[in-house]
């Protein structure tokens, strides 16, 4: 496995972790602090990473420019926070409606 493919994993796990404890100041600064070094040292590697994670590029382009002097990273975090969410509560939706009686003898 390559670099780049151990660095996107690795930011999917942390960005699990600040949705399963959302409060967790310290999960979501590490978090932060990982998408910035991507900024940094490997932008190409966090555009990929923000495809395979289906992070919708117009919004993030949006909110990005509504946001000038924000942080870019935080602002990123929360974008990927965000849609893992959104697909963690699509799957639990999708088992309990594909759930019935006769499944689960």
């Amino acid at each position: 496995m390559n670099e780049e493919n151990e660095t996107a994993i690795d930011l999917i796990k942390e960005s699990r972790k600040v949705i399963e404890d959302p409060f967790s100041t310290e999960k979501k600064t590490h978090f932060i602090f990982l998408i910035n070094e991507l900024i940094l040292r490997d932008f190409s590697a966090l555009v990929q990473l923000l495809y395979r994670i289906d992070v919708d590029e117009k919004k993030l382009k949006k909110v990005l420019s509504d946001n000038p002097s924000g942080d870019s990273a935080s602002i990123i975090a929360d974008m990927i926070i965000e849609r893992q969410d959104q697909k963690a509560k699509s799957r639990n939706a999708f088992r309990q409606e594909n759930t019935s009686d006769e499944e689960l003898w």
